[in-house]
């Protein structure tokens, strides 16, 4: 069972790469790139925590994945944008405050 604590994390270190891939003139970024958005935001974890959000994120549509060799590059979804913009929400990641 997941705390609430830990689904709280886990909620604010999606809406920090959704938020971190709605900044990319392209929409995309690599998961080492992500992992850095993580990290000035606090999110010090391991690849593979890093990779289980992306998955996660991809389920809830707000990214897709694709793969190049063995690293996850993430592109943002349209829904993923209107949740950026608070335009909709997607369950599962956190809401993002005024202003981006």
């Amino acid at each position: 069972m997941t705390s609430s604590f830990t689904r709280h994390l886990e909620q604010d270190a999606r809406l920090v790469m959704l938020t971190e891939l709605y900044r990319q003139p392209a929409g995309r970024l690599s998961e080492a790139g992500l992992e850095q958005a993580l990290m000035a935001f606090g999110h010090d974890r391991s690849r593979d925590w890093t990779r289980t959000q992306m998955r996660e994120m991809e389920e809830l549509g707000a990214i897709v994945l694709t793969e190049a060799h063995t690293v996850l590059i993430a592109q943002i979804t349209k829904a993923g944008v209107k949740h950026v913009l608070r335009q909709s929400k997607i369950e599962g990641i956190k809401e993002p405050v005024v202003g981006v």
